[in-house]
């Protein structure tokens, strides 16, 4: 039996989004491996039949020492199990775990998930990352999300076209995120921004503009669902939250593995992000048949068309999200339901997780 690893930096990750790739694959008859750290959803993994070893992670850190250790740590793991092949994912894995597949001359297909703060600054440090992505993936499978961020890629030399791909996210399972069969509207408008509580996923721009538009419709409604996420440099703190709830900006809606039920309650999903690799919060939200507002960047703008299933917005811009925001409120329910069967059928036709999955089979396949 043919052994697939799969790496990511958590294992809540590989749990929530990763497993009906990995379904689909033991189906084919392939052996699972997960290797992340250790978390609450390790042993989920093993529940579902997958074979699972930690490996210590620090996954905002920067220390060369601790670098080198993890990649010594995925070399020694990598060859004790001997896979056939390497699926990766996130910063780490994807520079450190194929650099240990590098050297084991072991095939791996990468995926980049969103480029994070790498090109979104122009530190040494965004540097150092471009040069090791450029040796760790120079023999890899490598997939994008995101036409942008594989041209980015390309551009820069970072890889060469003939080894890139683009693949749709990591899907969205359609028949589990349905619309319900009745679309109703709230007595007061609701909006949810879901997100990591950090700024480049645009929460002081959805804060800022709530505040403009609360001034004119007092009774809307704005919920925030998410992790602090305070190891993150740009992360929002405890106390800037707890302003926000206790000045009823927000209904802050904490943690929750149940994101499908809190997007069915509300009118319309925000997320005002600087940039992703491909929204998993859009895919949910488009697929269960959500009207989204977001902005007009790489990873959102391939899941909105202005006008058509959403609004998109300038991104840093608060007035414009704010503006988007009010015409979402003031246009009417028929309006807003057309745009959430755009949406379904938007996400249907080209985003559903089985088209990533076959598009992985034929990767993994491949000599």
């Amino acid at each position: 039996m043919k052994k697939v690893i799969i790496s990511i930096n958590t294992s809540w990750n590989i749990f929530n989004f990763r497993v009906g790739l990995l379904q689909a694959l033991q189906q084919e008859g392939y052996q699972i491996i997960c290797v992340a750290p250790y978390d609450e959803y390790s042993l989920k993994l093993e529940e579902l039949g997958f074979e699972y070893h930690p490996i210590k992670m620090n996954n905002k850190g920067t220390n060369p020492l601790e670098d080198m250790k993890l990649i010594y740590n995925y070399y020694t793991l990598y060859k004790k199990i001997d896979p056939d092949i390497i699926l990766q994912y996130t910063i780490k894995p994807n520079i450190y775990g194929s650099l240990a597949a590098l050297l084991l001359n072991k095939k791996v297909i990468s995926n980049i998930s969103g480029l994070g703060t790498v090109f979104l600054n122009k530190k040494l440090s965004s540097k150092i990352a471009q040069w090791l992505y450029k040796i760790s993936l120079r023999k890899n499978i490598v997939l994008f999300q995101n036409q942008h961020d594989r041209n980015l890629f390309i551009k820069n030399k970072l890889v060469k076209e003939n080894q890139t791909d683009l693949v749709a996210g990591s899907g969205i399972d359609t028949d589990v995120f349905k619309p319900n069969e009745t679309y109703t509207e709230n007595k007061d408008f609701t909006f949810i921004m879901i997100a990591r509580l950090v700024r480049d996923k645009g929460i002081i721009e959805y804060i800022e503009a709530i505040k403009i538009v609360k001034e004119k419709y007092p009774n809307v409604k704005f919920k925030l669902l998410g992790d602090l996420y305070l190891d993150n440099p740009t992360a929002v703190d405890k106390e800037e939250l707890n302003s926000w709830v206790h000045h009823s900006i927000i209904e802050y809606l904490g943690h929750t593995d149940d994101v499908k039920s809190e997007i069915l309650k509300v009118d319309c999903v925000v997320l005002p992000s600087y940039r992703e690799g491909l929204s998993r919060v859009l895919l949910e939200a488009g697929s269960l048949g959500k009207p989204m507002i977001t902005t007009d960047a790489p990873g959102c703008n391939d899941l909105v068309e202005h006008g058509i299933n959403g609004f998109l917005c300038g991104v840093k811009n608060s007035i414009d999200l704010a503006e988007q925001m009010e015409k979402m409120i003031t246009i009417s329910f028929e309006e807003r339901k057309k745009m959430g069967i755009h949406s379904r059928k938007k996400i249907v036709t080209h985003f559903d997780e089985k088209l990533v999955i076959d598009k992985y089979i034929n990767h993994i396949r491949e000599k």
